[in-house]
Protein backbone atom coordinates (compact mmCIF):
# COMPACT_ATOMS: atom_id res chain seq x y z
CA UNK A 1 0.00 0.00 0.00
CA UNK A 2 1.52 3.19 -0.93
CA UNK A 3 1.56 5.94 1.74
CA UNK A 4 -0.74 9.01 1.92
CA UNK A 5 1.27 11.88 1.01
CA UNK A 6 -0.28 14.89 4.17
CA UNK A 7 -0.41 18.31 3.17
CA UNK A 8 0.71 20.11 5.06
CA UNK A 9 2.76 17.80 6.81
CA UNK A 10 3.82 17.49 10.32
CA UNK A 11 6.80 19.54 11.38
CA UNK A 12 9.49 17.66 13.20
CA UNK A 13 13.07 17.98 14.79
CA UNK A 14 15.91 15.89 14.76
CA UNK A 15 17.83 15.98 18.02
CA UNK A 16 21.61 15.46 18.19
CA UNK A 17 21.27 15.88 14.14
CA UNK A 18 25.04 15.62 13.21
CA UNK A 19 25.82 12.38 14.86
CA UNK A 20 26.22 8.96 12.88
CA UNK A 21 21.98 8.12 14.36
CA UNK A 22 21.45 12.08 13.71
CA UNK A 23 22.27 11.10 10.07
CA UNK A 24 20.40 8.29 9.16
CA UNK A 25 17.02 9.95 10.80
CA UNK A 26 17.63 13.07 8.06
CA UNK A 27 18.18 10.66 5.26
CA UNK A 28 15.08 8.56 6.32
CA UNK A 29 13.38 11.59 6.83
CA UNK A 30 14.16 12.87 3.22
CA UNK A 31 10.80 12.83 1.45
CA UNK A 32 8.82 11.38 3.98
CA UNK A 33 5.04 11.58 2.91
CA UNK A 34 4.25 12.30 6.62
CA UNK A 35 6.64 14.24 8.64
CA UNK A 36 8.65 17.36 7.50
CA UNK A 37 12.36 18.30 8.87
CA UNK A 38 11.74 22.40 10.12
CA UNK A 39 14.62 21.76 12.83
CA UNK A 40 18.03 19.96 13.26
CA UNK A 41 19.89 20.72 16.43
CA UNK A 42 23.64 20.07 17.29
CA UNK A 43 26.11 20.74 19.89
CA UNK A 44 26.98 24.25 21.46
CA UNK A 45 30.27 23.81 18.60
CA UNK A 46 27.20 23.10 15.62
CA UNK A 47 25.16 26.03 16.64
CA UNK A 48 25.33 28.68 13.98
CA UNK A 49 26.85 26.71 11.11
CA UNK A 50 24.34 25.21 8.46
CA UNK A 51 24.32 21.26 8.35
CA UNK A 52 26.32 20.93 5.84
CA UNK A 53 29.39 22.99 7.55
CA UNK A 54 28.73 21.08 10.59
CA UNK A 55 28.25 17.95 9.90
CA UNK A 56 30.65 15.15 8.55
CA UNK A 57 28.47 13.02 6.28
CA UNK A 58 28.99 9.23 6.75
CA UNK A 59 25.89 8.12 5.15
CA UNK A 60 26.48 6.07 2.23
CA UNK A 61 23.56 7.79 0.33
CA UNK A 62 24.20 11.97 0.13
CA UNK A 63 22.59 14.29 2.21
CA UNK A 64 19.69 15.94 0.80
CA UNK A 65 20.10 19.54 -0.20
CA UNK A 66 17.15 21.07 1.93
CA UNK A 67 19.27 19.91 5.17
CA UNK A 68 22.48 21.33 3.73
CA UNK A 69 21.27 24.54 3.92
CA UNK A 70 19.50 24.43 7.33
CA UNK A 71 21.12 26.21 10.69
CA UNK A 72 21.89 24.09 13.37
CA UNK A 73 20.46 25.30 16.28
CA UNK A 74 20.60 24.70 20.04
CA UNK A 75 19.02 21.62 21.54
CA UNK A 76 16.28 23.46 23.55
CA UNK A 77 12.18 23.14 22.12
CA UNK A 78 11.02 25.53 19.57
CA UNK A 79 7.56 26.46 18.57
CA UNK A 80 7.13 25.16 15.56
CA UNK A 81 7.63 21.03 15.70
CA UNK A 82 5.07 18.84 17.36
CA UNK A 83 7.40 15.81 17.42
CA UNK A 84 11.23 15.22 18.12
CA UNK A 85 13.27 12.40 17.05
CA UNK A 86 15.93 11.99 19.50
CA UNK A 87 19.82 11.02 18.49
CA UNK A 88 21.17 12.04 21.52
CA UNK A 89 23.69 10.49 24.34
CA UNK A 90 21.73 9.36 26.96
CA UNK A 91 23.37 11.09 29.32
CA UNK A 92 21.86 14.16 27.57
CA UNK A 93 18.56 12.78 26.71
CA UNK A 94 17.87 12.59 30.39
CA UNK A 95 18.20 16.40 30.76
CA UNK A 96 16.48 17.20 27.38
CA UNK A 97 13.70 15.12 26.42
CA UNK A 98 11.54 15.95 29.78
CA UNK A 99 11.61 19.62 28.55
CA UNK A 100 10.55 18.52 25.16
CA UNK A 101 7.82 17.08 26.31
CA UNK A 102 6.64 19.50 29.02
CA UNK A 103 6.64 21.78 26.28
CA UNK A 104 3.97 19.85 24.57
CA UNK A 105 6.41 18.03 21.92
CA UNK A 106 5.98 14.03 21.46
CA UNK A 107 9.50 12.58 21.59
CA UNK A 108 10.62 9.34 19.64
CA UNK A 109 13.79 8.41 21.23
CA UNK A 110 16.17 6.17 19.82
CA UNK A 111 18.26 7.02 23.79
CA UNK A 112 18.26 4.74 26.41
CA UNK A 113 17.75 7.35 29.07
CA UNK A 114 13.83 6.66 30.11
CA UNK A 115 13.84 2.62 28.46
CA UNK A 116 13.39 1.24 32.18
CA UNK A 117 10.75 3.78 33.27
CA UNK A 118 7.47 2.27 34.10
CA UNK A 119 5.77 4.99 32.55
CA UNK A 120 7.65 5.60 29.43
CA UNK A 121 6.93 2.10 26.76
CA UNK A 122 9.37 0.45 24.66
CA UNK A 123 7.93 -0.07 21.16
CA UNK A 124 8.02 -2.02 18.48
CA UNK A 125 4.84 -1.29 16.02
CA UNK A 126 4.70 -5.00 15.10
CA UNK A 127 5.10 -6.61 18.61
CA UNK A 128 3.49 -3.97 21.11
CA UNK A 129 1.53 -1.22 19.84
CA UNK A 130 -1.03 -1.57 22.36
CA UNK A 131 1.92 -0.72 24.96
CA UNK A 132 1.66 3.57 23.51
CA UNK A 133 -1.82 3.70 26.07
CA UNK A 134 0.56 4.19 28.64
CA UNK A 135 1.64 7.31 27.82
CA UNK A 136 -1.78 9.42 28.94
CA UNK A 137 -0.85 7.71 32.15
CA UNK A 138 2.67 9.20 31.81
CA UNK A 139 1.19 12.51 30.62
CA UNK A 140 -0.68 13.16 33.71
CA UNK A 141 1.75 11.62 36.28
CA UNK A 142 4.70 14.00 34.87
CA UNK A 143 2.09 17.13 34.46
CA UNK A 144 3.83 17.08 30.76
CA UNK A 145 1.84 18.33 27.91
CA UNK A 146 3.86 15.67 25.20
CA UNK A 147 5.29 12.27 25.97
CA UNK A 148 8.34 9.81 25.41
CA UNK A 149 7.95 6.83 23.72
CA UNK A 150 11.43 4.90 23.16
CA UNK A 151 12.45 2.46 20.35
CA UNK A 152 14.78 -0.86 21.73
CA UNK A 153 18.30 -1.27 21.98
CA UNK A 154 19.50 -2.21 18.21
CA UNK A 155 20.50 -5.78 19.37
CA UNK A 156 17.04 -6.43 21.36
CA UNK A 157 15.35 -5.01 18.06
CA UNK A 158 15.27 -7.41 15.79
CA UNK A 159 15.56 -10.63 18.41
CA UNK A 160 11.70 -9.20 20.09
CA UNK A 161 10.71 -9.53 16.97
CA UNK A 162 11.52 -13.16 16.18
CA UNK A 163 10.78 -13.99 19.89
CA UNK A 164 7.22 -12.42 19.41
CA UNK A 165 6.70 -14.77 16.77
CA UNK A 166 7.47 -17.71 18.66
CA UNK A 167 5.46 -16.56 22.29
CA UNK A 168 2.70 -16.47 20.15
CA UNK A 169 2.52 -19.95 18.77
CA UNK A 170 4.59 -21.93 21.72
CA UNK A 171 5.03 -19.72 24.37
CA UNK A 172 8.47 -18.79 25.53
CA UNK A 173 10.50 -19.98 28.75
CA UNK A 174 14.52 -19.54 28.08
CA UNK A 175 16.21 -17.45 26.08
CA UNK A 176 19.71 -17.90 25.19
CA UNK A 177 21.68 -15.53 23.35
CA UNK A 178 25.07 -14.34 21.38
CA UNK A 179 24.98 -11.45 19.73
CA UNK A 180 27.78 -10.24 17.24
CA UNK A 181 27.34 -6.19 17.09
CA UNK A 182 28.55 -3.99 13.95
CA UNK A 183 31.11 -1.07 14.96
CA UNK A 184 28.80 1.29 13.93
CA UNK A 185 26.50 0.24 16.80
CA UNK A 186 29.06 2.37 18.74
CA UNK A 187 28.72 5.67 16.63
CA UNK A 188 31.17 7.41 15.04
CA UNK A 189 34.21 7.46 15.38
CA UNK A 190 33.42 4.66 17.19
CA UNK A 191 35.39 1.75 18.32
CA UNK A 192 39.60 2.57 17.56
CA UNK A 193 40.98 0.02 14.48
CA UNK A 194 43.57 -0.92 16.30
CA UNK A 195 41.02 -2.74 18.97
CA UNK A 196 38.38 -4.06 16.33
CA UNK A 197 40.52 -5.08 13.27
CA UNK A 198 41.67 -8.74 13.57
CA UNK A 199 39.68 -8.96 16.92
CA UNK A 200 35.90 -9.71 18.58
CA UNK A 201 35.75 -8.03 21.76
CA UNK A 202 33.25 -9.73 24.10
CA UNK A 203 32.54 -7.05 25.88
CA UNK A 204 29.59 -3.78 25.52
CA UNK A 205 29.00 -1.52 28.47
CA UNK A 206 25.57 -1.99 29.86
CA UNK A 207 24.57 -4.23 26.99
CA UNK A 208 23.62 -7.40 27.75
CA UNK A 209 21.66 -5.68 30.78
CA UNK A 210 19.57 -4.02 28.09
CA UNK A 211 19.20 -7.32 25.77
CA UNK A 212 18.22 -9.61 28.85
CA UNK A 213 15.48 -6.60 30.50
CA UNK A 214 14.09 -4.98 27.07
CA UNK A 215 12.57 -7.72 24.91
CA UNK A 216 10.53 -8.44 28.24
CA UNK A 217 9.19 -5.05 28.73
CA UNK A 218 7.89 -5.52 25.21
CA UNK A 219 6.91 -8.52 25.10
CA UNK A 220 4.52 -8.49 28.34
CA UNK A 221 1.74 -6.46 29.41
CA UNK A 222 0.00 -3.41 29.85
CA UNK A 223 -1.47 -3.56 33.34
CA UNK A 224 -2.84 -0.15 34.83
CA UNK A 225 -0.79 1.81 34.80
CA UNK A 226 2.47 -0.20 35.00
CA UNK A 227 4.35 -2.83 32.80
CA UNK A 228 4.13 -6.32 33.46
CA UNK A 229 7.22 -7.98 31.98
CA UNK A 230 7.00 -11.39 30.37
CA UNK A 231 7.45 -14.29 32.52
CA UNK A 232 10.83 -16.13 31.03
CA UNK A 233 14.45 -15.54 31.38
CA UNK A 234 16.88 -14.25 28.65
CA UNK A 235 20.53 -15.14 29.40
CA UNK A 236 23.14 -12.69 27.04
CA UNK A 237 26.55 -12.41 25.28
CA UNK A 238 26.97 -9.73 23.71
CA UNK A 239 30.15 -9.15 21.25
CA UNK A 240 31.50 -6.19 18.77
CA UNK A 241 32.76 -7.55 15.42
CA UNK A 242 34.73 -5.50 12.69
CA UNK A 243 30.91 -5.63 10.82
CA UNK A 244 30.15 -2.19 9.14
CA UNK A 245 26.14 -2.54 9.98
CA UNK A 246 24.04 -5.58 10.75
CA UNK A 247 23.72 -6.87 14.42
CA UNK A 248 23.36 -10.57 14.79
CA UNK A 249 21.92 -12.70 17.27
CA UNK A 250 22.89 -16.78 17.96
CA UNK A 251 19.62 -17.74 19.62
CA UNK A 252 18.46 -20.60 21.88
CA UNK A 253 15.20 -20.93 22.75
CA UNK A 254 12.96 -23.04 24.82
CA UNK A 255 9.07 -23.44 25.06
CA UNK A 256 6.60 -24.27 27.75
CA UNK A 257 5.76 -27.01 24.99
CA UNK A 258 8.14 -29.64 23.13
CA UNK A 259 7.22 -29.02 19.25
CA UNK A 260 6.64 -31.66 16.79
CA UNK A 261 9.53 -30.87 14.49
CA UNK A 262 11.06 -27.47 13.27
CA UNK A 263 8.42 -27.21 10.41
CA UNK A 264 6.15 -25.77 13.07
CA UNK A 265 8.62 -22.99 14.40
CA UNK A 266 9.65 -22.07 10.92
CA UNK A 267 5.75 -21.92 10.34
CA UNK A 268 5.62 -19.51 13.23
CA UNK A 269 8.24 -17.39 12.17
CA UNK A 270 7.52 -17.30 8.35
CA UNK A 271 3.81 -16.55 8.82
CA UNK A 272 4.04 -13.86 11.53
CA UNK A 273 1.61 -10.80 11.14
CA UNK A 274 1.67 -7.35 12.31
CA UNK A 275 -1.21 -6.57 14.20
CA UNK A 276 -3.75 -4.78 11.92
CA UNK A 277 -2.76 -1.28 12.97
CA UNK A 278 0.76 -1.33 11.20
CA UNK A 279 -1.28 -1.71 7.30
CA UNK A 280 -0.73 1.96 5.41
CA UNK A 281 2.32 2.80 7.62
CA UNK A 282 5.24 4.28 5.54
CA UNK A 283 8.14 2.03 7.84
CA UNK A 284 5.91 -1.33 8.34
CA UNK A 285 8.44 -3.81 7.01
CA UNK A 286 7.34 -6.18 4.32
CA UNK A 287 7.90 -8.64 5.21
CA UNK A 288 8.02 -8.26 8.63
CA UNK A 289 9.97 -11.95 9.22
CA UNK A 290 11.88 -13.21 6.30
CA UNK A 291 12.96 -16.96 6.87
CA UNK A 292 16.13 -17.89 4.52
CA UNK A 293 16.77 -21.58 4.44
CA UNK A 294 20.24 -21.43 3.25
CA UNK A 295 22.43 -22.98 5.34
CA UNK A 296 24.86 -19.98 5.71
CA UNK A 297 22.47 -17.17 5.91
CA UNK A 298 21.71 -14.63 6.97
CA UNK A 299 24.90 -12.44 6.72
CA UNK A 300 25.03 -9.25 7.27
CA UNK A 301 26.30 -7.72 3.98
CA UNK A 302 24.24 -9.54 2.18
CA UNK A 303 20.84 -9.53 3.85
CA UNK A 304 21.15 -6.53 6.29
CA UNK A 305 19.34 -4.22 3.40
CA UNK A 306 15.82 -6.57 3.35
CA UNK A 307 12.87 -4.80 3.42
CA UNK A 308 14.36 -1.04 2.80
CA UNK A 309 16.31 -2.50 6.13
CA UNK A 310 13.14 -2.47 8.27
CA UNK A 311 13.04 -6.64 7.97
CA UNK A 312 13.97 -8.77 10.22
CA UNK A 313 15.69 -12.24 8.84
CA UNK A 314 15.84 -14.98 10.73
CA UNK A 315 18.39 -18.51 8.99
CA UNK A 316 20.21 -21.62 10.66
CA UNK A 317 16.71 -22.76 12.02
CA UNK A 318 16.95 -25.97 13.85
CA UNK A 319 16.59 -28.59 16.41
CA UNK A 320 19.12 -27.31 20.03
CA UNK A 321 19.84 -30.19 22.05
CA UNK A 322 19.73 -28.50 25.84
CA UNK A 323 16.91 -26.42 24.77
CA UNK A 324 14.00 -26.48 21.92
CA UNK A 325 15.03 -24.76 18.76
CA UNK A 326 18.32 -22.45 18.01
CA UNK A 327 18.41 -19.90 14.86
CA UNK A 328 20.18 -16.42 13.86
CA UNK A 329 18.31 -13.40 13.64
CA UNK A 330 19.66 -10.28 12.03
CA UNK A 331 18.68 -6.79 11.64
CA UNK A 332 19.83 -3.97 10.62
CA UNK A 333 21.19 -1.81 13.26
CA UNK A 334 20.83 1.94 12.16
CA UNK A 335 17.96 1.73 10.57
CA UNK A 336 15.54 -0.92 12.71
CA UNK A 337 17.17 -0.41 14.91
CA UNK A 338 17.57 3.26 15.75
CA UNK A 339 16.44 6.16 13.39
CA UNK A 340 13.77 4.32 11.22
CA UNK A 341 12.64 2.19 14.27
CA UNK A 342 11.89 5.77 15.82
CA UNK A 343 10.39 7.26 12.65
CA UNK A 344 8.29 3.84 12.58
CA UNK A 345 7.16 4.30 15.82
CA UNK A 346 5.89 8.13 14.79
CA UNK A 347 3.85 6.68 12.40
CA UNK A 348 2.39 4.58 14.69
CA UNK A 349 1.27 6.95 17.25
CA UNK A 350 -0.59 9.40 14.42
CA UNK A 351 -2.12 6.60 13.34
CA UNK A 352 -3.15 5.83 16.77
CA UNK A 353 -4.35 10.00 17.15
CA UNK A 354 -2.08 10.40 19.47
CA UNK A 355 0.11 12.84 17.24
CA UNK A 356 -1.76 15.46 15.35
CA UNK A 357 -1.38 16.58 11.96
Amino acid sequence: MAAILMNPRIPVSVLGATGAVGQRFVQLLDRHPWFEVVALTGSDRSVGQTYGEACHWIVTSPMPDWARSIAVTPTLPGTAEKLAFSALPASIAREVEPLYAQSGCVVCSNASAFRQEPDVPIILPEVNPDHTSIVLHQKESRGWQGFIVTNPNCTSTGMTVALKALQNAFSLQKVFAVSLQAISGAGYPGVPSLDIVDNVIPYIQGEEEKVELEPRKMLGQVQGNAFRLADFKISAHTNRVAVSEGHMVCLSVEFTRAVENMQEVAEALAHYKAPAINAGLPSAPKPVILLRTEPDRPQPRLDRLSGAGMTTVVGRLRSDPLLHARMVVLSHNTIRGAAGGSIYNAELLFKQGLISA
